[in-house]
């Protein structure tokens, strides 16, 4: 019926598919379902090429036994009404369930196991663990595809170790993501800008020291501002701050002015007096944060210039909100980042994670930007220049 890049014909065989279906949940409740959604193209493409197509995926941190509350069956319900198909789901991850339900499958038909963390061999650090593991997934299929970017910076059984036993390929959400990462490292077209937010600086130094061979412009918020605003001399009140790293600031800043790229920071700050407190949320000058008070956004002045400098750029990667986007008194910030991001005339890039979370919390659409990664830890770790072992396995 049809072939799958890498694979050949997969009409008819069992294709064991690692997605990326770890979305928030409450209570039985899917918060956002954008990883499901960009995790449906490659199965309705297997599908459709009448692969019996069984997905595996995690949900949360279930530390290695059954949770109810991590269970994906919410998941594969959203996923079925997304594909307009029935889904099955297994209602364990190896066992008598898993086993008769991929049995049960027909060409083009889809199913669900169940979280695979539900199974200690999944993340254990014992390779002989892990792969006993990854033997009794891989039984369950005639060959693999990689399509879960947001894991694939993890040495996990169902990321790595299975593609060392079946025939194995990368998906197409992988594939895209891994093509906008390299037009963001190799030769990005210029100006290239990188706006990097979020609580602490200490999630993004490798990020930050990569970068600064390859960016133009790096423009600092959210928390992870103030140490920055510290290391220049500045009171930064109660506000988010990581002493340790006021040494390597200092030495970004000072890299910085050497190689030329401009890094920017906010010149106002909206603050509270406790986390919180929209009732007295104000603005104050950057350099002038009040001794009793904590920084909760960049504040407007800063807003419209961190947008100019977006608008004015080809390239542009964003991960990490401006500040507590959650809160309406305090989402100004990432609202005038993601306005100017849905303007820029080039490469427009949403590093997922917080980032992502916070452009639908605040009513954008996903295809207002130019990509909207599925993997923040899986994107930062790849601009870092690490090796994510999920991608150089599918080379082995």
């Amino acid at each position: 019926m049809g072939e799958y890049a890498g694979l050949g014909e997969v009409a008819g065989k069992r294709i064991l598919v690692r997605s990326d279906l770890n979305v928030p949940l409450k209570d039985g409740v899917i918060g956002d379902d954008g990883r499901i959604r960009a995790s449906v193209p490659t199965i309705k493409a297997l599908a459709d090429a009448g692969a019996r197509v069984v997905v595996m995926a995690h949900l949360g941190r279930p530390d290695g036994s059954p949770d109810p509350a991590y269970s994906l069956a919410p998941v594969a319900a959203r996923l079925g009404e997304l594909l307009g198909a029935p889904v099955a789901f297994a209602t364990d991850t190896v066992g008598d369930s898993a086993k008769e339900t991929v049995a049960g499958l027909a060409d083009g038909q889809v199913a669900v196991l169940e979280n695979v963390r539900f199974n200690a061999g999944e993340t254990s650090k014992d390779e002989a663990v892990r792969g006993a593991f990854a033997d009794e997934l891989a039984a369950l299929g005639d060959a693999f595809v990689s399509d879960g970017f947001g894991v694939v910076h993890r040495k996990q059984a169902s990321v790595y170790d299975v593609a060392l036993r079946l025939p194995h390929a990368e998906g197409g959400l992988v594939a895209a993501e891994i093509d906008v990462l390299r037009r963001l490292t190799d030769s990005p077209e210029r100006p290239y800008a990188v706006v990097l937010g979020g609580s602490k600086v200490s999630d993004k130094l490798g990020v930050i020291d990569n970068l600064l061979e390859k960016a133009d412009t790096l423009l600092i918020g959210g928390g992870m501002v103030f140490t920055f605003l510290k290391a220049q001399g500045h009171e930064v009140g109660k506000s988010l701050l990581e002493e340790d790293q006021i040494p390597t600031v200092l030495d970004y800043l000072e890299r910085a002015k050497a190689s030329g790229v401009e890094i920017v920071l906010p010149t106002d700050i909206v603050v509270a007096d406790s986390f919180g407190d929209e009732a007295s949320a104000r603005v104050v000058p950057a350099d002038a944060i009040p001794a009793a008070s904590l920084g909760l956004d960049i504040g407007p002045e800063s807003g419209a210039a961190f947008a100019a400098a977006v608008r004015g750029a080809r390239t542009v990667f964003w991960n990490g909100p401006m500040g507590v986007f959650e809160q309406p008194a305090f989402a100004e910030g990432t609202r005038a980042v993601a306005e100017a991001l849905t303007e820029v005339d080039g490469l427009s890039v949403v590093g997922g994670g917080d980032s992502a979370a916070a452009v639908r919390a605040l009513g954008f659409d996903d295809h207002q930007f130019g990509h909207i990664s599925t993997g923040g830890g899986a994107s930062l770790e790849y601009l870092e220049g690490k090796e994510l072992p999920g991608i150089t396995v599918l080379g082995a």
